[in-house]
């Protein structure tokens, strides 16, 4: 039944995205070339409407049941129906900001009451780790907070990858592939099956959305997805080992690591975290001389090694999970250094080998 209903979602998006692209020309929900963007002319910006409406089609066909690891207490709704208002509610904050370009902070608003629900309502919160070599780490009263910061973090970081055709949606699409593998291995019906059928939804709009465009999804989109992945991660490893925890974060290397190095960067720059600027990731390969869909498909492959690495270090042993952080984080300052993603100056490793290869 799960098959038929991911073939449903797909087909869906692709019906849906059309409508959508339509009905955003007609209100005016249009994204206008400037400085920042790499686009050259008006492009409607609502296609997130269509993700998420096939996505509630297969959800709704499927009704994915929560497992006993998803029962979580105290809680005022099911875990299920906090997530689907909160979809709805983060949704509608993308859809205004679409339209009417809402303030920053309107839309932290927004994401705040959404994450809100979830973890207050729903009761998914990170409680506790147990530490590698022993013991357990109870977070008391900041885990609520610590759990809606992880929730907006992770949206935002989404939201912030969104800047090629088809960069958002194919890097959600393969960290949503990944967590719905790794809930296959962890015996998580819930979240395989609401992976699988937004990892669908998003697929079927990326006929649409990949270089070159005839839509985006807009904050509608990014926001939408940026929130699903962040709690159907959670719901995978919450109340785990601290090891287990590194997973979802390993899984969403590409989003997390970007809006890390963007920080850095203003840090050292003497910016506004929030400042905007040209420096992102994808910004970096298309300055070094890639072209949009080489820039693209590079990330894509980058997210998928992030990806493959989640479920190596999920099967690995303590040592060996340490041993691949290791080389994964060496890698990683390497790559960032050579693309400049941290700012042009930045080669702290390649200055210290030079230094010691003399």
């Amino acid at each position: 039944m799960l098959y038929l209903t991911l073939v449903i979602a797909f087909i869906a998006s692709i019906v849906l995205t059309p409508i959508v692209k339509r009905l955003a020309f007609r209100i005016g929900a249009v994204d206008r070339p400037n400085y920042r963007k790499v686009h050259a002319r008006i492009m409607p910006r609502l296609g997130g409407l269509a993700i998420f409406g096939s996505f509630i089609i297969g959800y709704f066909i499927f009704l994915p049941e929560e497992s006993i690891s998803n029962a979580v207490e105290p809680a005022f709704i099911p875990i299920s129906t906090a997530i689907l208002i909160g979809a709805l509610l983060i949704t509608a904050t993308g859809f205004l900001d679409d339209m009417y370009e809402i303030t920053a902070k309107s839309k932290l608003l927004g994401q705040f009451i959404a994450a809100a629900i979830v973890v207050i309502g729903g009761g998914l919160e990170i409680s506790y780790i147990n530490l590698p070599f022993g013991g357990e780490l109870d977070f008391g009263y900041f885990s609520i907070p610590l759990t809606i910061i992880w929730i907006i973090g992770i949206t935002n970081a989404i939201n912030l990858i969104d800047g090629l055709d088809g960069l958002a949606a194919g890097v959600s699409t393969i960290a949503l592939v990944t967590l719905a593998i790794m809930a296959f291995i962890m015996g998580d019906p819930f979240v395989l099956a609401s992976a699988a059928i937004l990892a669908a939804s998003s697929l079927g709009f990326l006929f649409y959305n990949f270089h070159p465009a005839k839509i985006f999804m807009g904050d509608t989109g990014a926001l939408f997805l940026g929130f699903m992945i962040s709690v159907l991660a959670l719901m995978g490893f919450k109340n785990v080992t601290v090891v287990a925890l590194i997973i979802p974060i390993i899984m969403l290397g590409v989003p997390i690591s970007d809006t890390f190095f963007a920080i850095v960067r203003r840090v050292r720059e003497k910016q506004s975290i929030s400042a905007a600027d040209k420096s992102h990731l994808h910004h970096c390969l298309l300055n070094i001389g890639f072209s949009h869909r080489q820039t693209v498909l590079i990330i894509y492959g980058i997210a998928a090694l992030f990806g493959l690495a989640a479920l190596l270090f999920s099967q690995a042993t303590l040592w060996g999970g340490i041993l691949l952080i290791s080389v994964m984080l060496v890698a990683i300052e390497l790559f960032v250094e050579v693309v400049g993603l941290a700012g042009k100056n930045y080669r702290p490793l390649i200055n210290f080998v030079k230094f010691f290869g003399k």
